[in-house]
């Protein structure tokens, strides 16, 4: 073999291995990701019926729980229902979104589309991790048709900016948690219908909570399982945040919210997220 033959296949076994290296897995990773959510997001512009259920739905559990149920809850301290309500329907609808993210890997895994993937020479990563970003997105948009309710029906933020903007960064950093258990159920579970009872598991979790009524209104037994619900820290730590009233139980849990609304997402990705992970590539084997 010549010399120069020899360099020559020396440059591409070397382009090849940086190929291989994890700069460029970790590049792929990242792009595939990408390609992934925007699949996600022209779906979604060509399925005007899911966008009509993200808008409908906000301003449906505004007009029931404000409204109807409204007047007739009495949460104590002369306390305006409405701002004590809202910041909690704000965490209850971040709560509610991991279902339609389970449904939608379900829905995918019927179809075939999630062993499409699987077959395709990309990130294994890709498919959970686009599936994230997506739907932080969407969850986006749910937040954005809630505060124009809120504005709308006389809600107000007496927060800073700073303090009305971190306090919807506490929001999506709920939702983004809980995508990761929505992943790890979408996969575990075997067809939609089974997908379709496990509302039956989202209910109660974003119910019994602060969202509605402090938790120092419900029995002991109850009222310590509520306070200990993450999507009551976020709906404590918004509410401090906006300057809406709070609970008033005094427990350590409600007076360290704002810390929790933290600590609870962080817990939640570190456990799901590998699980979700893990799952997907355990698909067919």
């Amino acid at each position: 073999m010549s010399a120069e033959t020899r360099g020559t296949a020396g440059a591409t076994a070397g382009a090849l291995i940086g190929q291989d290296g994890p700069e460029r897995r970790v590049y792929w990773a990242f792009v595939d990701c990408w390609t992934i959510v925007k699949r996600e997001l022209v779906h979604l512009v060509k399925q005007p019926s899911l966008i009509a259920w993200q808008l409908g739905f906000p301003i449906v559990s505004v007009l029931l729980f404000v409204y109807v149920f409204g007047s007739a809850m009495d949460v104590g301290d002369g306390m305006d229902y409405k701002d004590y309500a809202m910041p909690g329907m704000f965490a209850m609808t971040m709560a509610f979104g991991f279902m339609n993210t389970a449904m939608a890997v379900v829905v995918e895994k019927e179809r075939g589309v999630t062993d499409r993937f699987r077959s395709m020479p990309m990130a294994p990563s890709a498919v959970v991790s686009g599936r994230g970003v997506s739907d932080v997105l969407h969850a986006g948009l749910d937040l954005a048709v809630m505060a124009v309710i809120a504005l709308a029906i006389g809600w107000r933020s007496d927060g800073s900016p700073l303090e009305t903007l971190y306090a919807f960064a506490l929001l999506l950093l709920l939702r983004f948690a809980l995508i990761w258990i929505g992943v790890w159920i979408g996969l575990l579970v075997p067809n939609m219908e089974a997908a379709g009872n496990l509302f039956a598991i989202a209910f109660p979790f974003g119910m019994i909570s602060s969202v509605f009524t402090p938790p120092s209104m419900m029995p002991d037994w109850l009222g310590t399982i509520a306070m200990w619900n993450p999507v009551s820290a976020t709906a404590n730590a918004i509410r401090d945040l906006y300057g809406n009233p709070l609970p008033t139980g005094g427990s350590w849990i409600e007076e360290n919210a704002q810390l929790m609304a933290v600590v609870w997402p962080l817990v939640i990705t570190a456990i799901f997220l590998p699980l979700a992970v893990r799952r997907y590539q355990a698909l067919g084997r």
